[in-house]
């Protein structure tokens, strides 16, 4: 499962969606506008996100909508998000933007 949302996570874009669907369930057009992405490359990620048990699509009448999975990946992604700042706040490597590591 890590690994799954790992591979979600390895692209910005896909980011983006994630952290967009943990503030509200939305239509693709929505999201594509919002991300400012053509429809047919949100499809490409969202069906990344279906595939790894991130996201689901819920049918709304003739259109359909996203929404995480569930509730907890929203608060899984926060804290993420948290951990990352801090450990980016806090390099130890005097180098790491010399030598590109950290």
């Amino acid at each position: 499962m890590l690994a799954r949302f790992g591979r979600a996570l390895a692209d910005p874009i896909r980011c983006r969606l994630l952290l967009a669907l943990r503030e509200a369930p939305a239509h693709p057009s929505d999201l594509a506008e919002q991300l400012g992405i053509s429809r047919t490359r949100l499809s490409n990620h969202l069906a990344c996100l279906r595939d790894c048990g991130l996201v689901v699509a819920v049918p709304v009448g003739r259109r359909t909508r996203y929404e995480l999975a569930d509730p907890r990946l929203g608060h899984a992604l926060d804290d993420l998000r948290t951990a990352v700042v801090a450990v980016e706040a806090d390099r130890s490597c005097a180098d790491a933007e010399e030598k590109g590591c950290c």
